[in-house]
């Protein structure tokens, strides 16, 4: 069974196009973790009536990415073959990529599908550039670079293999540098079947604040990913340098009281 992750805060306006987008596509079960929304996202995504949708609440922030680990868990118990995550926020036209993923993991044999969101390394900031030089060093450390770029499960939609999900560490999800690197030193298949520039996603538009502190997270968590990969302590230091963003925020005592009961 394909199975769609969807994390949800906030989306009122856009989850609904992102779920009817995703029932277009092979995905056959969605899962939606609604965390800390604020607004009318939950109505929304009930006025829509999807039977295979199934949505898992919590009125707490989860922090970016725990969500994800959650969705990943559930959609597993469910029995998944398939997972693939897709961000709340994206309203572009994504239903090709979507399909090129499931297809790379369900027919191709592929564990980590991933999309290429610089098919052209265009730094459009020094926030881009900065976070695209971490990414380029964490694969050049896999010793992947030549095959898979900058990609990574950070950015853009990505999907996994049930064998993945037998596997991981489930909270590894909420650090998705680290499942990259867990893909590649269990020798798994790792592959960037699909492109999508980062322009195209139609992800929300966000002021430099916030920007700044994804990209804190993101280089915190591509470091993390080195030092996992490099069986050393998993700090996010680099020259002396700490980068944590959004970090501290992860809820992982919520994910680890989901882990336990379910």
């Amino acid at each position: 069974m394909n199975v769609a992750v969807v994390p949800a805060k906030n989306e009122q306006g856009r989850i609904g196009k992102v779920l009817t987008l995703l029932q277009q596509t092979s995905v056959e079960k969605i899962v939606v973790v609604v965390n800390g929304s604020k607004d009318d996202t939950m109505q929304e995504i009930k006025a829509l009536n999807m039977e295979n949708v199934e949505i898992l609440y919590f009125a707490s922030e989860l922090g970016i990415d725990v969500p994800r680990a959650i969705g990943a868990y559930q959609a597993y118990t469910g029995g998944a073959t398939c997972v693939v995550f897709v961000d709340g926020d994206l309203v572009g036209n994504i239903r090709i990529q979507i399909n090129e993923l499931i297809y790379a993991v369900t027919t191709n044999m592929t564990d980590l599908a991933m999309t290429d969101c610089y098919p052209e390394l265009d730094y459009s900031s020094k926030l881009a550039e900065q976070t695209l030089f971490f990414r380029t060093l964490l694969n050049l450390n896999l010793g992947f670079y030549d095959k898979i770029g900058v990609a990574t499960p950070s950015h853009g939609p990505h999907a996994v293999s049930r064998k993945l999900l037998e596997l991981i560490d489930f909270r590894d999800f909420a650090v998705p540098p680290v499942v990259l690197a867990f893909a590649v030193r269990q020798k798994l298949s790792v592959d960037v079947p699909t492109k999508l520039p980062q322009k195209q996603l139609g992800s929300k538009i966000r002021n430099y604040s916030h920007a700044k502190k994804i990209a804190d997270t993101i280089i915190g968590d591509t470091i993390e990913a080195i030092n996992y990969f490099s069986d050393k302590p998993r700090t996010r230091c680099y020259l002396n340098k700490e980068y944590q963003g959004y970090n501290p925020f992860r809820r992982f005592d919520i994910l680890e009281k989901f882990l336990a009961v379910n």
